[in-house]
This record gives structure tokens, sequence and C-alpha cells, in this order.
């Protein structure tokens, strides 16, 4: 875990790397930084939505960014640096609008439009279920791609047939809260495909490449309000819906004291193997509904 921790700090730390294509505007900066030592056979995206968060801010260093939409275009691999080219569509007093492109040996990645805001005060007003309260140490549970502590009630990896919806709590180590937004983004990269799998009997998340194969399509993000991932935040999601070969879920962040922080949506293709189709296809309409 302490492992997995430094080195995603490690590649949250993107440096300025030379252009080397001459048609790129004068406006556009690359950036580059390390891959995260995975032994999966493409790049985790999370590792990309923190990087284009982090390129984002490290473009504009005076805004905040308040939203920022993903587009996967093509798997990324280890074997190659992925370089960020981030352009400056607009940049005003107030707001920035950024384009983002994920380029790995002359291929597209994966593109991000970002939206950039200065901090300013106005009135807060929030609708949003109550904050159950933080749960014990025995509620530890262990993701993988996540090196910190988490807890949640139910078991994402129990396949026994439940509603698509998915709560757990997280907190980082001390970490520099300018890296909270890059850190949160790489963290709503995990768990929505399996939420969106939970009212299929027999299957769960851990059935990818065997009874489905996955891959996110598009991650969207927005940001609320500044906050710290060295506090507890409640990552609450839910999946509205799973048909035609793709799933879609979306989350909110919330504080211990109830303050939403931050939403996240995300599609994913995910497309079920003959003996798993054949097994859903049996299932009462009511218990996949």
């Amino acid at each position: 875990m302490t492992d997995l921790w430094n080195s995603l700090l490690a590649s949250l730390d993107l440096g300025v790397s030379p252009a080397d294509d001459s048609d790129l505007s004068p406006s556009t900066t690359v950036f580059e930084g390390p891959h995260l030592p995975l032994s999966y056979r493409r790049l985790f995206g999370g590792q990309i939505l923190g990087q284009f968060v982090r390129a984002a801010e490290l473009a504009c260093p005076d805004k905040s960014v308040k939203s920022i939409h993903t587009l996967f275009a093509k798997e990324g691999g280890y074997d190659a640096p992925l370089r960020y080219e981030v352009t400056r569509q607009h940049e005003g007093r107030s707001f920035a609008t950024l384009a983002i492109v994920a380029r790995q040996s002359g291929r597209v990645i994966a593109t991000a439009a970002v939206s950039m805001h200065v901090d300013e005060d106005g009135p807060q007003i929030q609708h949003v279920e109550d904050v159950p309260a933080l749960l014990d140490p025995e509620y530890r549970v262990t993701f993988d791609l996540l090196p910190w502590e988490t807890r949640a009630f139910d078991d994402l990896n129990a396949t026994a047939a439940a509603l698509p919806e998915y709560e757990f709590w997280m907190r980082t180590p001390a970490v520099d809260a300018n890296l909270s937004a890059a850190l949160t983004a790489y963290a709503t990269d995990l768990n929505l495909i399996g939420t969106a799998l939970r009212p299929l009997e027999g299957i769960s998340q851990r059935g990818n490449g065997t009874a489905f194969t996955s891959a996110v399509t598009a991650h969207t993000l927005w940001f609320h309000r500044p906050f710290r991932t060295d506090d507890w935040l409640l990552l609450r999601q839910h999946s509205p819906v799973l048909a035609h070969g793709r799933s879609f879920g979306r989350g909110d962040i919330l504080t211990v004291t109830g303050e939403l922080v931050a939403s996240f949506a995300q599609e994913a293709l995910v497309r079920f193997g003959a003996e798993a189709a054949e097994a859903i296809s049996a299932q009462p309409t009511a218990q996949r509904a």
C-alpha cells in the first residue's frame, strides 16, 4: 500500500515536457509524468484522470478545476510515456477553459474539456440525503488500487443480487490539499461499473475479463467546494441504467459533516460473454430492473 501511495504521488508530479510538434499553438503546454507500476495490460483510467486534473491546475495555477469531462479513445500501455497537451482556449479574470489531449506514441489516448474558476464567495445551499455516521474500523475493506483506508458496509464483490447502489468511506494519508482534486478524480474511476452490476445474480466486478469485459468511455467530475482527502469522505454511488452494452453511474462525495464537495458520472462499455448473457436473460425481469 505504501509503495502504491508513493507511486501515485509521483505520477501526479508532472513536469513540463518539450513540445515535439511544431504545429502546437503557443498557448499549449505539454506535461508528462510517470505511470503507476501496475500489472494490468492497460493504463488505469484513474491515473489518466488524476494527471488530467494536475495538468489543468499546473497550466492555470491561479484557478481551480470546476469541472472536467473526459473521453477515453484508446487503451494506454506501459511501454511509452503519456504526454498531456494542455491548450488554454480562454483565460479571463474569473474563468478559464482548457482542452487537453493525452497522447502516447503519437496516438490520442484520451481528451478532456476543463473549466477553471477563481474561488469566490457566495450563498451556500444544498439538498442531499443526510450522511450516515462514519463506520467503525471493523468495516475496513481493501480496494486493490486505493492505497489508503476505506470502510464500507456492503461487499461490492458479493454475487447476490442487490440494488445498484454503493457507498464507502475513504481517507488518504496526510497530503498537500493541492492534490485533493487529482486524488479524488483517481478514486472515482474504480467502483461505478461494479455498482451497475449489483442487480445481476451471480456476477460482480470480479468477473471482469471472464464473465464480461469493460472499458470506461466517458467520465465527468464537478468540484463544488474546497476539501481535503486526508479528512474522511463518503463516496455515494448509484447506477440508474445498464443497457445496450453500456453502464451509466453517478455519485456524490460528501464530508463527515454532510457538505457536498464533488459529484461525478461515468459511462462504460460492458460486454457479457455468451454464458453470462444466457444466465442473465434467465433471471426474472424485476431482479434485473
